[in-house]
């Protein structure tokens, strides 16, 4: 697309690469730049840099925002070991990573209030996702647990660490924190109308394998470095999913597989996390003895020097900083080598106006990826037939079995399937009052005690006419438990309405309107087609309705999903 005017939304743009994109961006003539990144002082710094580097650019065109976009807005900008240290703040949360993305829930989200704030039409991530959830260290939060288990079994007084370390623990899964994420940004960036979204993405190993010689641990490699690359893949197919998705913005991801080099090179403080390193000394004369345990932390071991760590470094931005030594054994041909941003900021740009770099992960999946096929689609006719003839010869119809999902798949089935029994053809439905046809099928359903059985036994209940009565198995499918210890739910005329839509087959009058405007769009479909065109154009057309002489389940069915729910495959 055409860069030109657009306001664009660099998450992450403090960054070496969102520095670097910024930069390219400028080229072409923005709206508006918006560079956010996690701390205050590095948003400012990056737009007062841009500031210095584009004077001529009025005041507002480069907007900073900082704070953490996985997070809700009230918490944005408090780090995550304040958040979890308060019971309140952990059980809100574990609601927003576990509990169904509710309109309320997305709207007090950082991310949303983000996007919503300044619509961009364009949107860059270059946060390192895949670093900031995993090396939240699932594991050590594990640990904890079983060892506060452990404590409580020995003292019933820790059962409040074993009640925290619980909390923490679910605060650091890492798969219900990145569908979160997705989840928002995907419903965000389609209210904000997103035209774009471009992710830079990561390994987690810098284009290593499994034998990565640098790791965190005595583990080669790590598991906290293999969480790493597992949720960066995890994001990738979210993704895919999201470029699939018809009124999502275009989805593309360059995926560098090195290190990325350089921000700076000078001499200077050492700083690690943000801190300079302290110098401590320990002559010979205060070395300790060996003996017994051996202490990891220990008080006073090291004497210190008053003074920090300086040296000659090479600056990488959110990746640290690396000694000369350190730089050149990584960057070694053979080892993880490196790319600069300016490449990566290259490569993005291009991608963002229609170029075809070869780098964006989501092409190489979509032509990678095994499609639908010819012979599949000549063998479905034979399979239709072959099931058709069994149904005959056993005088059953195959509805649902409620084993695809979701549940609203078998209820809109069974009412249509309802409405073949009780009709020969779509346009007696059509001429048929609602409130006729809800008497009908009713008649159907009381009759018909195998047919009932088959609907109520699969956990789809049958709503009747008068909108209280409910026929039911032992469980139902809709609505489902919030928890396994939960078994009632308070009833109200809003309930009923969304459990009927959701799942339940519903006899009710206003489900028949709908059921009635539903199939007239369909014939107003077929009708406005030229009977003199045969070409390819079309797929629906009167012959594969059987020219509404007879109701096909399925087929009807599909169009729902298509149409009214919007579901349309988009790639083939």
């Amino acid at each position: 697309m055409d860069i030109s005017n657009k306001a664009v939304l660099v998450l992450g743009g403090w960054g070496l690469v969102g520095s670097a994109i910024c930069r390219k961006l400028m080229l072409h003539s923005p709206k508006r730049i918006i560079v956010t990144s996690l701390m205050k002082s590095e948003a400012l710094e990056a737009v007062a840099q841009l500031r210095t580097e584009y004077p001529k650019m009025r005041k507002n065109f480069f907007i900073p925002w900082w704070g953490n976009i996985f997070v809700r807005h009230e918490f944005k900008d408090i780090n995550r070991e304040e958040i979890l240290s308060d019971h309140k703040n952990r059980i809100k949360f574990i609601e927003d990573i576990i509990e169904e993305l509710t309109p309320e829930l997305l709207e007090r989200s950082a991310l949303y209030q983000l996007l919503l704030k300044y619509k961009p039409d364009i949107v860059i991530d270059c946060i390192n996702s895949a670093t900031a959830i995993a090396y939240q260290d699932i594991f050590q939060a594990a640990r904890s647990v079983v060892h506060a288990i452990h404590e409580s079994e020995k003292s019933k007084k820790t059962a409040d660490t074993l009640f925290e370390e619980t909390e923490r623990l679910l605060c650091t899964l890492y798969i219900p924190q990145l569908i979160r994420h997705v989840q928002i940004l995907y419903r965000s960036m389609n209210l904000a109308e997103t035209k774009i979204f471009v992710k830079i993405g990561t390994s987690g190993t810098g284009g290593m394998g499994l034998n990565i010689p640098y790791t965190h641990s005595e583990e080669r490699p790590s598991r906290v470095l293999l969480s790493k690359s597992a949720v960066a893949g995890a994001h990738t197919l979210l993704m895919f999913l999201m470029g699939r998705t018809p009124d999502a913005p275009i989805t593309k991801e360059i995926k560098p597989t090195a290190a990325i080099a350089w921000k700076k090179i000078a001499f200077g403080e050492v700083k690690k996390r943000g801190k300079a390193v302290p110098l401590v000394d320990c002559p010979v004369e205060h070395g300790v003895t060996l003996k017994g345990t051996l202490k990891l932390r220990m008080d006073n071991a090291g004497l210190p020097v008053n003074e920090t760590l300086k040296s000659v470094f090479i600056d990488t931005g959110e990746n640290g900083i690396f000694s000369r030594g350190e730089f050149e054994a990584i960057s070694t041909p053979g080892q993880m080598e490196f790319v600069t941003p300016e490449e990566i900021a290259e490569d993005v740009l291009f991608e963002i106006r229609g170029g075809n770099t070869g780098h964006d992960i989501i092409n190489a999946l979509d032509n990678a990826t095994l499609e639908p096929t010819y012979r599949a689609g000549f063998l479905f006719n034979s399979a239709m037939n072959k099931m058709k003839q069994l149904e005959k010869e056993h005088n059953v119809s195959s509805i649902a079995f409620e084993m695809l999902g979701p549940p609203r798949l078998s209820k809109l089935l069974h009412e249509a399937n309802l409405l073949r029994i009780g009709y020969s053809d779509v346009k007696l439905v059509l001429q048929t009052d609602a409130r006729n046809l809800s008497a009908k099928l009713s008649e159907i359903v009381q009759t018909n005690s195998d047919l009932r059985t088959q609907i109520i036994s699969i956990g789809i209940p049958i709503l009747m006419p008068d909108g209280k009565t409910l026929l039911r198995g032992n469980e139902i499918k809709v609505p489902s438990r919030p928890s396994r210890e939960e078994n009632e739910l308070k009833i109200t005329s809003a309930a009923i309405d969304t459990w009927a839509h959701d799942g339940w087959v519903d006899l009710r009058p206003e489900n028949m309107n709908t059921w009635k405007k539903r199939l007239s769009l369909i014939v107003n479909e077929v009708s406005s087609l030229s009977e003199t065109d045969t070409s390819s154009r079309f797929m629906r057309t009167p012959e594969y309705w059987d020219r509404f002489q007879s109701i096909d389940p399925g087929k009807i069915v599909g169009w729902i999903f298509t149409e009214e729910e919007k579901g349309l495959r988009m790639k083939a």
